[in-house]
C-alpha cells in the first residue's frame, strides 16, 4: 500500500510543468499560470478558497455517545458511502501532463469512484472529444457519473447533453463559473454568461437534475432555482476565473441561509482539502462537496490506488472529525460545532 506522499513524490515525475504536486495544494506554487491547474490573474483567489477554510476552526466535544459515525448521503435518489466527489477536469494533457488521456484519466476516476462509493463529475473543453469520451466512461460504469458541460451556445450544449444523457448520466451540471475562461470569450456563437430563461431552456434539456456549478451570491442561488436548478455548487472555479474574489467558505453561509426551505441542494468546492475541511462545510450547512485538483494529484501519482488512498484518507479524517466533535451522523452535523469570524 502506498502512502500519501509516495503518491506526491510519483506526481512530480509526471504531472507536467504546471501543478508541483505540493504536500497542500493551496494555490500558492502554480498562481498565475494557464493553461495549467493556475488562474488567468494572479491566483489569489485560489489561495484565499484555502485559507479561509484553515480560519474556521471545529468545537471538539467528546461528552457523547461512543458510535461509528455514519457518513451516508443521499442525494438524487442514489446513496453514497460518503458526503464527497471527485471534482469535473477537463483537458487533462493541457493542463497536467501526457500520462492520461481525457478518456483514461475519466474512466479510472470513475471506476475507481464508483468502486469507493462515491461518484466523479467529469470535465469539458475545446476538443469536443472531451465530453466524448467522457460520455463513454460514464456509459461505462452505468451512468455513475456526472458530466459537467461548458456554458457553450445553446445548439453546442444540446448535442454535448444528449451524448451525456444517453451514457445514462443521474445528473447534469454546467459550470457557469468557465464563463470567465479566456478560450470561451469572443467564440461564435456567443459563449459564456447565460441569463435566467437560457438557463431555464439548458435545465428542461437537461431531463435529469441539473446542478448549476458556479455560485457565489445569494442573489445567483436565487437565480438558479428560478431556472429550475435541482442542486448548486458555490464555487468560483477553484480561484481561476476571477481574482479579488470572495471565498466560497466566506459566501456559504449566506447562501445555505437564504435557500433553506427552498428543497435545492447546495454542493461547495474551491480550497477544501482534508476530511475536517469536508466537517467544515457540512456545519455550515452544504449537503456535500467537491474536489478537484488533489484527485489529479493522486491520479497521476498512484492511479487508481492512489485514488483509493486519497478517498480513505478523507473519509477517515471526516470521521475521526465527526467522532470528536459528538456528530453520529451527517444530519448531526451543525453549525455551533464550528467556529467561525
Amino acid at each position: 500500500m502506498m502512502t500519501y506522499q509516495e503518491i506526491l513524490d510519483q506526481a512530480k515525475g509526471c504531472i507536467g510543468e504546471y501543478c508541483k504536486a505540493c504536500p497542500v495544494c493551496n494555490g500558492r506554487a502554480c498562481r498565475n499560470q494557464l493553461p495549467g491547474p493556475g488562474s488567468k490573474g494572479i491566483g489569489d483567489t485560489a489561495m484565499r478558497n484555502f485559507d479561509k477554510w484553515q480560519e474556521i476552526r471545529v468545537n471538539m466535544d467528546t461528552l457523547c455517545e461512543n458510535r461509528e459515525p455514519d457518513m451516508t448521503l443521499e442525494l438524487f435518489g442514489k446513496t453514497f458511502l460518503y458526503p464527497f466527489f471527485a471534482g469535473p477536469v477537463g483537458a487533462v494533457q493541457l493542463h497536467y501532463g501526457q500520462k492520461y488521456t481525457d478518456l483514461t484519466y475519466n474512466d479510472m476516476m470513475l471506476r475507481t469512484c464508483n468502486e469507493c462509493g462515491i461518484a466523479a463529475f467529469t470535465g469539458d473543453g475545446k476538443d469536443p472529444s472531451v465530453v466524448e469520451q467522457s460520455a463513454k466512461a460514464i456509459a461505462e460504469v452505468g451512468g455513475q457519473g456526472i458530466p459537467t458541460i461548458k456554458p457553450w451556445n445553446l445548439e453546442t450544449i444540446r448535442e454535448k447533453m444528449t451524448l451525456c444523457k444517453e451514457a445514462g448520466c443521474f445528473a447534469l451540471a454546467m459550470d457557469i463559473d468557465a464563463a470567465g475562461l479566456p478560450f470561451l470569450k469572443g467564440m461564435t456563437p456567443p459563449a459564456g454568461s447565460k441569463s435566467v430563461e437560457q438557463l431555464r431552456e439548458i435545465a428542461e434539456m437537461a431531463g435529469v437534475p441539473f446542478i448549476v456549478k458556479g455560485i457565489m451570491t445569494v442573489k445567483g442561488a436565487k437565480k438558479a432555482k428560478e431556472a429550475g436548478a435541482a442542486a448548486i455548487i458555490v464555487s468560483n472555479h477553484g480561484g481561476r476565473v476571477l481574482d479579488q474574489c470572495a471565498a466560497t467558505a466566506e459566501v456559504l453561509p449566506e447562501i445555505v441561509d437564504a435557500m433553506q426551505g427552498s428543497g435545492m441542494k447546495i454542493l461547495v468546492d474551491g480550497g477544501i482539502r482534508s476530511g475536517t475541511d469536508i466537517f467544515k462545510a457540512l456545519a455550515i450547512g452544504a449537503d456535500g462537496v467537491l474536489i478537484a485538483r488533489p484527485f489529479v494529484t493522486a491520479a497521476y501519482g498512484g492511479g487508481a490506488e492512489g485514488i483509493k488512498l486519497y478517498i480513505k484518507k478523507l473519509a477517515g479524517e471526516l470521521a475521526d472529525t465527526m467522532s470528536m466533535c459528538g456528530a453520529g451522523s451527517l444530519a448531526e452535523i451543525t453549525r455551533d460545532m464550528i467556529r467561525m469570524r
